[in-house]
């Protein structure tokens, strides 16, 4: 029977320690119940003390837990450990006290990492500024048309606490990470792992470009069979030249051009690797064709490559890159067809929130109608114009951030025809995409690409996708 302790899959023991908590939601609370099961004295801490709160409080409560709410500064007194949620900056108050206490601080994905059991599933891991849920799903269909036990978690909607500690069994794990999560989990080792690219982003999190690629670059830290990066941006491939990785890892890289030896490309509208086959510098297997991608926008083949280079890195079999490809469909609001109306195309890639994505959709399409705008989140749209304005037929700008694109087109597309919508009420979007239809002629594609945010009006990015593809169902009606 033993001696009746609790303890993690490491071999470590929570119960009686001292666990703080560091935010409610949707990491936050299911770490504070795994811990209290594992015996752990938990204390839950959180800056707000909304309505929302005090409700999630009252659940935690009830089970035995300690809640504070309202201060998410103050180091509570006994802390042995931090658990915290992803969202948490690292200069918070809280934590320099932990380090002048010398207290260490996780991550959920810290923590389901200890937690493993001696017989767990081998992780895949992608991170990178943009792609990574596409990936890890299209990562997911491959593993499982493998005939592979796996399912798409992290920071995907199911946490990797879920996937560690359910009652399901699995062969292997494809596991998105932010970087965020990146940061606080140091222990984590990959199978293999990719990132797909690096941009600015979140720098208001992470200080700083640097800070931010150096937490991305942590998914390489330990990888065993191969470490993925994107040969059209050299940032990822000096992550994997950095990375401590165990003896015989390969960097192996992904291209849309025609793929060298240790890498898979594409080659007269196919999939190719050149990187799992023998005798690689002579011979390259055909894994799928491009028009199994869907869509099959450039960025989006960029993705399935990278999925693949981590499904063969597991040994899966050619003919399943090519089934799993097939068998995928994308989530809403990720370059997603809404209809054509009037010999246009409209296409809602709500979820191109950064000047990095927008970038990558704008490039997809010949001849645009672009609507844009939001919450910048400290972006500038210079280089983003510049690029794209061959594309470009006009645009229509709508959010609180407009005017730094307007400023950007007019510096760098002066000849391109701007709508400037100052209105933020619920009708806005039906009067952007009015404005868009107006300025489209047939063969043209209206695209909702806005590089920017959506809080500042809808709720996220998801609802500002279906307000276009209602307003663009309203004109075909």
């Amino acid at each position: 029977m033993g001696s009746g302790k609790v303890t993690d899959g490491q071999g470590l023991s929570f119960e009686g320690k001292h666990v703080t908590v560091a935010g409610l939601g949707v990491s936050g609370i299911p770490a504070a119940k795994v811990l209290h099961g594992l015996g752990a004295l938990v204390t839950v801490v959180n800056d707000g003390a909304d309505e929302r709160s005090r409700a999630q409080a009252a659940d935690l409560e009830a089970l035995g837990i300690t809640v504070c709410l309202g201060d998410g500064a103050t180091l509570p007194d006994g802390t042995e450990l931090i658990v915290t949620t992803p969202g948490w900056q690292p200069d918070k108050p809280l934590f320099t006290a932990a380090r002048a206490a010398g207290v260490e601080i996780w991550g959920d994905v810290e923590l389901a990492w200890r937690l493993r059991g001696p017989e767990a599933a081998p992780w895949l891991a992608v991170t990178g500024t943009n792609g990574k849920t596409t990936t890890v799903q299209m990562l997911a269909s491959i593993l499982k048309a493998g005939g592979l036990r796996t399912a798409a978690v992290g920071n995907i909607g199911v946490s990797v606490l879920d996937a560690v500690l359910g009652d399901e069994r699995y062969d292997v794990l494809a596991v998105e990470l932010s970087s965020y999560q990146l940061h606080w989990a140091p222990s984590v080792r990959a199978h293999s792992a990719a990132v797909l690219n690096l941009a600015p982003d979140h720098l208001d999190w992470h200080g700083s470009m640097e800070a931010y690629a150096a937490d991305k670059g942590r998914i390489y830290e330990g990888n065993r069979v191969a470490c993925v990066y994107n040969v059209a941006d050299k940032a990822t491939e000096d992550l994997v030249r950095e990375a401590d990785v165990e003896e015989g890892c390969r960097a192996i890289g992904f291209t849309l051009g025609s793929p060298a030896p240790s890498q898979l490309g594409v080659v007269d509208g196919v999939l190719v690797d050149r990187a799992f086959v023998e005798d690689r510098q002579k011979n390259a297997q055909e894994l799928a064709e491009v028009s199994d991608v869907d869509p099959p926008a450039p960025h989006n083949i960029a993705n399935a490559l990278a999925a693949a280079a981590l499904a063969r890195a597991f040994g899966v079999p050619a003919k399943a890159v090519r089934d799993g490809l097939r068998a995928f469909t994308p989530d809403a609001h990720r370059i997603a067809h809404v209809a054509d109306v009037d010999g246009v195309a409209y296409i809602d890639d709500s979820k191109a929130t950064n000047t990095h994505a927008a970038e990558a959709s704008l490039a997809a399409y010949e001849s645009i109608v672009w609507i844009a705008g939001g919450l910048a989140k400290g972006a500038t749209f210079d280089e983003l114009v510049a690029k794209s304005a061959k594309h470009l037929r006009g645009v229509v700008l709508i959010g609180a951030d407009r005017a730094l694109i307007r400023e950007a087109l007019a510096r760098h597309a002066p000849e391109v025809p701007v709508v400037d919508l100052d209105r933020t009420d619920t009708g806005a979007m039906l009067a952007a995409v009015q404005e868009a239809q107006r300025l489209a002629a047939a063969g043209d594609t209206v695209l909702l690409a806005p590089a920017c945010a959506s809080m500042d009006m809808f709720a996220n990015y998801n609802k500002r996708g279906d307000a276009f593809a209602s307003a663009v169902r309203e004109l075909g009606a």
